[in-house]
């Protein structure tokens, strides 16, 4: 009960000091439109892939966006962990009576908290790449936004657990990130892809998130396709948009989730407070 409420105590630290960054939270707002209505739109203007169905380019990128959301807000909140330290916060409880483990499963669960938010508006304003979402496709569409944010915060606080300078921080995830999201196959298919890279992008787990994201919208799109309602999905796994089925997707984002977390704790054990 003691690590269940250090956790709690972490998550709503994390959450409330989110909520008090007016700036951050504007950003949040604004990097998804930009995306979707600038980029996506752009690039639909001169590509479609008629192939399945008359699907544009936003509605492919959709999916995307919502996976680069994710990985850039939460592998981004565990930043919060140096700051922690530089200013004595880490310090303190690392040396309290409390399991660590709580603190670093606190951090991952404040981290996927933010992201959701961010989950939330891309939800809302999904209209502007040509999808109506439903019921159930919101549940779906949080429920693996939740898992792909839990597990790259993770990521995040395997990471800032061992470091000692924002800087260097950055660094190390502007070297990682980058490759994670352009490998995942958000901005094209994984079909259309060389050998090499698709050997690279069968490895990173966003990969799957990705796809996951990608079956839940097009399970929701019908193809106009000769006048009958087929689902995308059927013409996108046939065309290559897809690789793989829900239920894979899930399970390897799951079990990256929790090896990840299980990472964050074993590496905030070994961290020192200074």
């Amino acid at each position: 009960m003691k690590g269940l409420k250090v956790t709690y105590a972490i998550w709503l630290r994390e959450f409330l000091a989110f909520s008090r960054e007016k700036a951050r939270i504007f950003a949040m707002v604004g990097q998804p439109f930009f995306y979707l209505a600038i980029l996506g739109r752009g690039i639909t203007s001169g590509m479609s892939f008629t192939s399945t169905g008359s699907v544009t380019y936003s509605q492919f990128m959709y999916p995307g966006v919502i996976g680069l959301s994710m990985l850039f807000t939460s592998i981004f909140s565990a930043m919060s962990i140096i700051w922690d330290r530089e200013f004595g916060f880490l310090k303190e409880v690392l040396v309290a009576p409390v399991p660590r483990w709580s603190v670093a499963i606190g951090k991952s669960f404040g981290g996927a908290t933010v992201a959701m938010t961010q989950a939330v508006i891309l939800i809302v304003i999904a209209p502007l790449a040509g999808i109506w979402p439903g019921p159930v496709m919101i549940v779906e569409i949080i429920a693996l936004a939740f898992l792909i944010s839990f597990a790259t915060t993770s990521l995040g606080v395997v990471i800032a657990s061992r470091m000692s300078s924002m800087q260097g921080f950055q660094v190390v995830m502007n070297f990682l990130v980058l490759p994670l999201y352009f490998l995942s196959g958000a901005m094209f298919p994984m079909s259309k892809t060389p050998f090499w890279m698709r050997s690279l992008m069968a490895v990173d787990p966003l990969t799957y998130g990705v796809d996951g994201l990608r079956n839940v919208v097009f399970a929701h799109i019908v193809s106009p396709s000769g006048g009958r309602g087929i689902p995308l999905t059927v013409i996108a796994r046939q065309s290559g948009l897809l690789q793989h089925s829900l239920g894979v997707d899930v399970a390897v984002t799951l079990l990256a989730a929790v090896l990840l977390a299980m990472a964050g704790v074993w590496s905030f054990n070994k961290a020192q407070a200074a």
